[in-house]
């Protein structure tokens, strides 16, 4: 989704995605500000994290949706930061109750200090597989960008 508007254009974007999209789908680069990712839709998720205390809901779009969204057609995804750290997900992590890109915490947008304004996360609490260090190293904070890989 691309600021089209004046209007549009002073909404800040806080995701790019990009790569490869699925033949015959228009674009390989698309930009979100907040709006255009809550349009996709939104889900809640209710878990402790090894870096927060407590249980915390978290709001976002699952990863399922925003690729599906963009019409992803890879194997395998690189998340970058804003400080430009980098990991890579399996685009299998894309599944319903699996990863979340989320923008709230407790119902309050995540600011660049508290992680923000995107982390990957996954609900560890719902599924003891999701509980282990491999999905702990997939879930990035402080996230900017998204680029689909064959």
């Amino acid at each position: 989704m691309f600021a089209e508007s004046s209007e549009d254009a002073k909404r800040p974007i806080i995701l790019s995605v990009y790569g490869k999209p699925q033949a015959g789908a228009p674009g390989d680069v698309w930009h979100f500000d907040l709006d255009a990712l809550k349009a996709i839709g939104t889900t809640t998720v209710q878990t402790t994290t090894i870096w927060t205390n407590g249980t915390h809901e978290f709001e976002g779009v699952s990863l399922a949706a925003l690729l599906e969204n963009v019409s992803a057609d890879g194997s395998r995804l690189i998340a970058r930061a804003l400080n430009d750290y980098s990991v890579e997900l399996p685009v299998s992590d894309a599944v319903e109750g699996g990863a979340l890109v989320a923008f709230s915490l407790d119902g309050e947008l995540m600011s660049v200090r508290d992680k923000g304004p995107l982390w990957i996360i996954y609900p560890y609490d719902d599924n003891p597989a999701y509980a282990h260090e491999v999905y702990y190293s997939r879930s990035i904070w402080q996230l900017r960008e998204i680029q689909i890989l064959e």
